[in-house]
């Protein structure tokens, strides 16, 4: 099953025996059976009837709304927390330093490993950019491993975003090539790019949590805050580079998206509807993408190594086996 994207401002979604439809004007734009369905996003001004929603939720089918430029609205979802001892596990294992080190520290090298993974494969490709990058990644690793706190973690994490950041932005062509990392707003292509697909990929391991039956507001890692989906964006860190950067990178060296695909205007850079439609696209196409997941022993696709990583995190919570980040190679 796939998430279906809805981005033609002023459609409408709408409910035709087992399918939904995608209307507009009185015109249909798009018909998808809805057990081939897991989510619906819908993007920027899209509407949905009353009785799509009630479908939606008998199937267990989420809905998420977002604006143009990445921001979550609100999310509807079926009934969750049905799991009630897993989740007084989880709320247990949260208020414990020791396990919460232990995931954190699994998360952030995790999280390295996969950014040190991408930006070899970039300097492979781009030989004057150097190694010196690669190697402040590698020595935040090991300092990651030695660390006996959360700052520690953190201040390593920081250590390794600033030499991958570096990395990524030289691998761009010049004009998508931001300074910094800026999300609000997102001022240029590079970073509108990445708020939105990090915004994706939170509500693909929000999805994923729930499924599991896991709380995705009370994290290990993140520290929890009010609205803030802590455990959601725990396991964000593994597939931030694996998913968006890597999508990033192709539709920017490839020619696939341009500055012109974006609005630019008081500060603030968000994608045109063509551009928006082409994006996300290409994120769906990643998402969909086989990779060989070594518990499972197997090929899956992205999205399915989201519910796999919840639930093996789930198992780490039951004290069954210590929680292992998927690792690209």
């Amino acid at each position: 099953m796939a998430t279906m994207y809805v981005t033609e401002q002023g459609a409408r979604v709408e409910k035709e025996y087992q399918r939904l439809l995608v209307t507009k004007d009185d015109e249909v734009l798009l018909r998808a059976p809805l057990s081939r369905v897991s989510h619906v996003v819908l993007v920027g001004n899209v509407g949905v009837t009353t009785p799509a929603l009630l479908a939606l939720l008998e199937a267990d089918v989420g809905l998420s709304l977002i604006s143009r430029s990445g921001q979550l609205r609100g999310r509807l979802m079926p009934p969750t927390g049905k799991n009630i001892p897993l989740r007084q596990q989880q709320y247990q294992r949260a208020q414990d330093p020791a396990f919460c080190l232990e995931v954190a520290r699994a998360i952030v090298i995790g999280k390295v490993r996969n950014q040190r993974t991408l930006a070899r494969r970039i300097v492979l490709a781009h030989p004057s950019i150097g190694t010196s990058g690669i190697e402040a990644m590698a020595a935040a690793i090991r300092s990651a491993e030695r660390c006996q706190g959360l700052g520690g973690l953190r201040g390593a994490e920081g250590q390794a975003a600033r030499a991958y950041f570096d990395i990524l932005r030289q691998a761009l062509p010049e004009p998508w090539r931001a300074p910094r990392r800026q999300r609000r707003p997102p001022p240029d292509p590079m970073n509108a790019l990445q708020s939105l697909g990090y915004t994706l990929l939170t509500q693909n391991l929000m999805a994923a949590c729930e499924v599991v039956g896991l709380d995705p507001y009370d994290g290990f890692f993140h520290a929890d805050k009010y609205g803030r989906p802590a455990l959601a964006l725990d396991l964000v860190e593994e597939f931030r580079s694996v998913i968006v950067d890597s999508v990033l990178l192709t539709v920017a060296n490839k020619g696939i998206l341009g500055v012109d695909d974006f609005d630019q205007a008081e500060g603030r850079a968000s994608l045109t509807p063509r551009g928006l439609r082409v994006f996300l696209q290409q994120y769906s196409h990643r998402l969909n993408t086989r990779v060989q997941h070594p518990a499972a022993g197997r090929a899956l696709t992205y999205q399915q190594c989201f519910e796999v990583q919840a639930r093996a995190l789930a198992k780490a919570i039951g004290g069954e086996s210590p929680y292992l980040p998927l690792r690209t190679r």
